[in-house]
C-alpha cells in the first residue's frame, strides 16, 4: 500500500518526554516518566498500551473551590501506565515548553498536558479587579514539560517596553513580568470579543508574552 498519508507516522523518542507527532498532536511516553501525567479531560486522541485514566477534576479540593470561584482552570484526568498516549485538543497547534525552576502563566483553556514535576496554582493576575473581569490564570512552577495550545500561529513578544495585549488572545507570559490592566478610552473604540472587550492586560519588565492570532475559538451561534 502507497499513499502520501504515511509520511504523517509518529516520531521515536526519549522514554518519558513529550514530543510532537505534528503541529496539532502531543505524544507522552511513559516510560520513565515517573509512571504518570496530567492531561486536559477529553484530550486523548489514541494510545498504545496498558493506560489508564482517572478523573482528578480540578486539581483538589482548593482548586476545586478556586475554578467554582474564578472560571479558571481545568477538568484533569491522570494518565497513568505504560505506553504512548496521543493528546490534541480541536486540532489547535500545540507547543511543548520545558521549564527548568522557572514559572510561567498561563490560560487555562490553553493547558493541554503537563508533568507530574511541576506544580501549579490558580492567582489572580496582579493588577484586574472584578470591574475588568477578574482575571485569573494558572501559574506553573519548578522543572519539566509543559504542553500549551493556541487556536492560531501565535507570536512571542520580548517584552522590553510596555506591552498591552488582549485578554482573549494571551496564552502565556512570563511571572518576571508586573501586569496590570489598561481599559479603553472610548467604549466605540472596544478591542477584542466578550466581556472584556473593553479592557487590555499590560504588562512591563523583562521577560516574553505569547499571543495567538486570534481571541479563541468562535462562539457558538445562539440564533
Amino acid at each position: 500500500m502507497r499513499s502520501s498519508l504515511f509520511h504523517h507516522t509518529e516520531p521515536q523518542g526519549e522514554p518519558g518526554s513529550f514530543q510532537l507527532v505534528n503541529p496539532r498532536m502531543l505524544k507522552v511516553d511513559l516510560a520513565g516518566s515517573g509512571g504518570f501525567f496530567y492531561a486536559k479531560q477529553g484530550s486523548m486522541v489514541a494510545y498504545q498500551g496498558d493506560v489508564d485514566f482517572a478523573y482528578e477534576g480540578a486539581g483538589g479540593m482548593t482548586k476545586l473551590f478556586k475554578k467554582a470561584f474564578t472560571g479558571e482552570g481545568m477538568s484533569l484526568m491522570k494518565v497513568s501506565g505504560g505506553g504512548d498516549v496521543f493528546l490534541a485538543q480541536d486540532a489547535d497547534e500545540v507547543f511543548v515548553l520545558y521549564l527548568e525552576n522557572e514559572s510561567v502563566t498561563v490560560s487555562g483553556s490553553n493547558i493541554l498536558a503537563f508533568e507530574s514535576t511541576l506544580t501549579w496554582d490558580i492567582n489572580r493576575v496582579q493588577g484586574a479587579s472584578v470591574l475588568s473581569g477578574g482575571l485569573f490564570n494558572t501559574t506553573f512552577t519548578g522543572s519539566g514539560a509543559l504542553a500549551v495550545t493556541a487556536y492560531g500561529t501565535p507570536v512571542v513578544l520580548e517584552v522590553d517596553e510596555p506591552t498591552f495585549v488582549d485578554m482573549q488572545s494571551v496564552v502565556l507570559w512570563s511571572t518576571s513580568l508586573t501586569s496590570t490592566v489598561r481599559k479603553t478610552a472610548k467604549l466605540g473604540a472596544a478591542i477584542g470579543r466578550g466581556s472584556g472587550e473593553a479592557y487590555q492586560l499590560g504588562l512591563t519588565g523583562q521577560g516574553i508574552v505569547v499571543v495567538q492570532a486570534s481571541e479563541g475559538h468562535p462562539l457558538p451561534n445562539q440564533n
